[in-house]
């Protein structure tokens, strides 16, 4: 059995920008503002964190920054996937050296590859670290699914440890916890599918959603964690329009927007990608506070 890098919600970060640059002082804030709401783990440098357009130093300084400033108040896990796996593996090494405690990797993508071509980048990369793995299949992104089968496979291997599930695919979810057993641990990377994710088995959630709520998103999976599915589920209905609104545009366009109506300072997006048309700004700013968010902008 494999202990789990962490149970319950996990945010994938925001990086806050300047327009040199990344803003460690609201950065700071940020974090502290996320554990001091019960946050149990932070993801950093993922997709919503803007991971693809940091520049190599960047990414690495915010990997650092952010493990060196939570300091063993929660798990910290690093965006280090890339779909040149020497890359990947350079990256993964620099985390774990770094004192991350998972590293998430995503299946390759643009070049994408097989199913065997996965098993052989997924245990490359295993094979260079000694930090557990996080595998990270998001089809919609990245034009590449892992299917129940290469789970198991890659299962085997002792530093993979779990999965950040983003397809929707509950089949696909279903026969992979089957072969796998307790040998792989399974996250939903959805926020609308927290609870039915986690009532399979699974062990929590990687989320968008905790940067404006992390409050409410830990709520939903300790319910789970606990049993209280009806509570869970209450949860999970009642803050799904905002969920929604969240995925508006593609991610972390409107999350970036929700913060600076929280009153972050998180800076303008980096290009391609660009702020969200007024139309669904202006639907953001109602569903954040018809669910009960206080909005300063």
């Amino acid at each position: 059995m494999k202990k789990p890098v962490f149970t319950g919600a996990n945010v994938a970060i925001i990086t806050p920008m300047t327009q040199t640059g990344i803003n460690y002082p609201e950065f700071k804030k940020i974090i502290d503002d996320q554990i001091a709401r019960g946050i149990d783990s932070i993801t950093i440098a993922g997709t919503t964190g803007e991971g693809s357009t940091l520049s190599d130093q960047e990414h690495k300084e915010v990997i650092q920054f952010c493990i060196d400033h939570v300091a063993g108040r929660v798990p910290v896990v690093a965006g280090t996937g890339s779909n040149d796996t020497s890359y990947a593996i350079e990256m993964s090494k620099f985390a774990a050296d770094a004192g991350a405690d998972g590293l998430l990797c995503v299946t390759p993508y643009y070049n994408k590859t097989s199913q065997h071509g996965l098993v052989r980048h997924f245990t490359a990369i295993a094979d260079a670290v000694t930090k557990p793995i996080i595998l990270y299949n998001v089809p919609s992104r990245t034009g590449v699914n892992i299917s129940a089968d290469t789970y198991y496979q890659l299962s085997k291997h002792p530093n993979i440890n779990g999965a950040k599930e983003a397809s929707g695919n509950f089949s696909l979810l279903a026969e992979a916890m089957r072969l796998c057993g307790d040998e792989l641990n399974f996250w939903s990377g959805n926020d609308d599918m927290i609870v039915p994710l986690m009532s399979m088995g699974g062990k929590g959630v990687i989320s968008v959603f905790a940067n404006v709520a992390p409050d409410w998103a830990h709520a939903i999976a300790q319910n789970c964690l606990d049993g209280n599915y009806a509570e869970a589920t209450k949860l999970q209905l009642k803050y799904l329009d905002l969920i929604n609104a969240l995925f508006l545009e593609v991610n972390p366009v409107p999350v970036k927007m929700a913060m600076r109506f929280l009153g972050w300072d998180v800076g303008e997006l980096r290009m391609p990608l660009c702020d969200m048309t007024p139309a669904h700004t202006e639907a953001m700013r109602k569903a954040m506070t018809d669910a009960g968010l206080k909005l300063v902008r």
